[in-house]
C-alpha cells in the first residue's frame, strides 16, 4: 500500500436498520460514534422506510457528514438491510444525496457478512455473528477461503414489530428464521459483533458506560446467553433500562437480540462466541483496500 493512501482519513458511516454510526479512521481506528435512527421501524409489515424513520435517519447522516468533513476525512457510507430490502431504498438514497451529497453504497446480504468478517478478524481464519436491525449475518472462514456466508432475514427491529414483546412469538420466530443453520459447520473461534452482543458483553461485565478495551475479545457462553435472554425476557422495557450496562436505546429489543443470540449458538453448536468491536465498518475500508 502506498503512501497516499495510507496517510488518507476516512469516515465511514454505516446506515444500518436500527442506527447510524461513524467511524472516523486514519492508520486505524481513531473513534466510533452512534446515532439511534430506528430506520427499519415498521418496514417489516409494509416493505417500506416510512417518513418519519427517513426523516430522522438522514438527519443523522448528514450530522456525521459534517463531523468527518470538519475532520479533514473523505466520507463514506453504506447501507445494509433496511435500503437494500425497502421498495423505496432508492429514495431514500438519493433524500440522502440531495440533503448532504454522500453517495449511498447499498451492500447485499453476503457482502455484508464479509464485511463484519473482515472488520473482525482480518485475514484470520474464524467466523462472525452479526445481529443487525432488520438482517443477521453469519459467515465462516476456513483454510483462508470463505466456507459459509449468509444474511437471514431477522434482526432485533423486524423482531420487534413482528412479536413485541411476546417471549413464545419472539422464540417462534427465532427458530424458523434460522433453520437454515442447522448443520453448518463452524470455525474454531466465532465472533459476536454488533450492538446486540456489545450490549450484553456491557450487562455481562455491568459497566456504567461502554467501553470497547474491556469487552473486546470477551466469552458470551451459551450458558450466559441463556441466562440472560431469560432475564431480558422477564423484565419490562422499563426495568431493562435499569440493568447495569444496558444500552437503553436498546431496551426494547435487547430481549429479541440475546434471543436470537442464544438460537443461533446453539443452531451452530457452539460453546461460545467472543465480542468484536472490529465490526462491518473496518471491514469496508479493508474489503476496498483502503485500510
Amino acid at each position: 500500500m502506498d503512501g497516499t493512501v495510507t496517510n488518507m482519513k476516512y469516515a465511514v458511516i454505516d446506515i444500518g436498520s436500527n442506527s447510524v454510526r461513524l467511524m472516523l479512521w486514519a492508520n486505524g481506528t481513531l473513534y466510533k460514534r452512534v446515532i439511534t435512527t430506528r430506520l427499519a421501524q415498521g418496514l417489516a409489515a409494509s416493505g417500506m422506510i416510512c417518513d418519519e424513520a427517513s426523516v430522522r435517519t438522514v438527519a443523522a447522516i448528514a450530522e456525521l457528514a459534517a463531523e468527518g468533513r470538519r475532520e479533514g476525512a473523505q466520507v463514506l457510507a453504506f447501507a445494509t438491510a433496511a435500503v437494500r430490502s425497502a421498495k423505496n431504498g432508492s429514495d431514500f438514497c438519493a433524500r440522502v444525496k440531495a440533503a448532504c451529497g454522500v453517495d449511498v453504497d447499498v451492500i447485499a446480504g453476503e457482502e455484508e457478512a464479509r464485511l463484519g468478517m473482515y472488520g473482525a478478524l482480518g485475514k484470520r481464519d474464524g467466523g462472525i455473528v452479526d445481529i443487525g436491525g432488520a438482517s443477521t449475518e453469519v459467515c465462516i472462514r476456513t483454510h483462508g477461503k470463505i466456507a459459509f456466508a449468509t444474511s437471514l432475514n431477522i434482526g432485533v427491529v423486524r423482531l420487534s414489530d413482528r412479536c413485541g414483546q411476546d417471549p413464545d412469538k419472539l422464540r417462534a420466530v427465532v427458530r424458523e428464521e434460522i433453520a437454515l443453520l442447522a448443520g453448518v459447520t463452524c470455525a474454531d473461534t466465532m465472533y459476536a459483533i454488533g450492538g446486540t452482543a456489545s450490549t450484553l458483553a456491557s450487562v455481562k461485565l455491568g459497566l456504567a458506560e461502554y467501553d470497547a478495551a474491556k469487552i473486546n475479545g470477551l466469552s458470551l457462553s451459551s450458558e450466559y446467553l441463556d441466562e440472560v435472554a431469560a432475564r431480558l425476557l422477564s423484565l419490562s422495557v422499563e426495568e431493562r433500562k435499569a440493568v447495569p450496562g444496558m444500552d437503553v436505546r436498546r431496551a426494547d429489543v435487547i430481549a429479541g437480540g440475546a434471543v436470537l443470540l442464544s438460537a443461533i449458538v446453539h443452531a451452530l453448536g457452539l460453546n461460545e462466541v467472543r465480542f468484536s468491536d472490529g465490526d462491518n465498518l473496518e471491514g469496508y475500508l479493508v474489503a476496498r483496500g483502503l485500510a
